[in-house]
């Protein structure tokens, strides 16, 4: 409860007219000022108790793909039998305050608004905390309170209709004996000690009972390449709109990869490193990562870690990042990794296909995603 701008002018100009009165003997003076400190008061008074009205706001979806429509709804009831005052509401969207008005309730009923949100820029946006705000019918004084708690929207990259690695394009990708093999629950590689957070399910009762030992099969699928998607996060090495057509990119092949069953991995030149399997759950988990992937570090620096092309020796690495960038930083991937797929923005549309390494090019996203549905296709 506080005064608002007008409320102060009012007070000063009260307290300077009963002061003036009071000292070259004026009634009238006195009597105005009195009568203006007199209305502060009662502002204050009218605003001090809380209305008796239920808010509710929800948002859906809390996770949307970005450019597409998200809306916010708020949900305003007056439980009571008597009238209640308009108020209004504010609610921050992603730094773009929103404000509503709503006008007084009879009794006993409800009234609902609804606003869209931006989902423009990806990210992790918040929403909220809602807050209301009443004010006297002469706006001296207002009161304002947090009528609903902050909430969180997703806004996950675009997903272009890509198509998965197919069985005959990684046996092309990956010669003869290549070396690799991806944890599952085929065959058995080796009995190892038991470590936190492994499957009771692979305890080798026989092994335990000869060593008194917690011990576990180590099982692998063989065959069963890991996909790796890096994307180039370098600041500078692509603009702001190519960067976010190439998390597009790694999001659309991606998904379409780990929904056929491949495992799937992104790292980042930003040292981001996380493996998602293959379940059909973790896509969610891949798109809310690529949420939060942003730009940093500077072109010179490596396009992806020397750790993280250590781990990728023996998968399908399929590297995003610009057309401009220097060859040298993705032809020595394809060096190092057997099987590398360059996805380069920001070019006229082509392929180009050597031992080792195809080179994709597009102008941007849809384009590049179509190369590659050619190319696997």
């Amino acid at each position: 409860m506080r005064l608002t701008a007008r409320g102060t002018v009012v007070l000063v100009a009260s307290v300077v007219l009963v002061a003036s009165g009071q000292w070259a003997g004026y009634p009238l003076l006195r009597a105005l000022g009195a009568a203006g400190v007199a209305c502060v008061l009662a502002a204050l008074v009218s605003v001090a108790r809380r209305p008796r009205i239920e808010l509710r706001r929800t948002v859906f979806p809390d996770r949307v793909e970005r450019g597409r429509p998200a809306l916010a709804t708020v949900l305003v009831t007056n439980p009571t039998r008597r009238r209640q005052r308009g108020l209004h509401l504010t609610d921050g969207v992603a730094g773009a305050p929103r404000t509503l008005h709503i006008a007084p309730l009879p009794p006993e009923r409800s009234v609902v608004r609804r606003y869209d949100l931006p989902t423009a820029r990806r990210g992790r946006h918040t929403v909220g905390p809602l807050v209301a705000r009443r004010t006297d019918p002469f706006g001296l004084a207002g009161h304002r309170w947090d009528a609903g708690e902050a909430t969180t929207v997703w806004v996950q990259p675009r997903r272009w209709p890509a198509r998965p690695l197919s069985a005959r394009v990684l046996r092309n990708l990956r010669p003869a004996g290549t070396t690799g093999l991806v944890r599952g629950m085929e065959d058995l590689r080796d009995i190892r000690e038991y470590v936190p957070g492994d499957d009771v399910r692979r305890l080798s009762w026989k092994a335990i009972a000869r060593t008194g030992r917690l011990l576990v099969r180590d099982l692998v699928d063989p065959a069963q390449p890991r996909i790796t998607v890096g994307l180039d996060t370098r600041r500078g090495v692509l603009s702001p709109e190519s960067f976010e057509d190439a998390v597009d990119v790694a999001a659309s092949v991606l998904l379409a990869c780990g929904r056929a069953g491949h495992p799937t991995r992104l790292v980042t030149s930003g040292e981001r490193d996380r493996d998602f399997g293959s379940a059909e759950s973790a896509g969610r988990e891949m798109l809310d990562e690529l949420c939060v992937v942003e730009q940093q570090g500077s072109p010179a620096d490596a396009v992806l870690s020397t750790t993280a092309v250590a781990r990728s020796a023996s998968d399908v690495v399929v590297l995003v990042t610009a057309a401009s960038a220097d060859p040298q930083a993705w032809r020595a991937l394809a060096l190092r990794c057997p099987a590398t797929v360059c996805v380069l923005l920001g070019d006229e549309a082509g392929t180009a296909v050597s031992p080792g390494l195809t080179v994709l090019r597009g102008p941007g996203a849809p384009e590049a995603v179509e190369q590659w549905n050619r190319f696997v296709g």
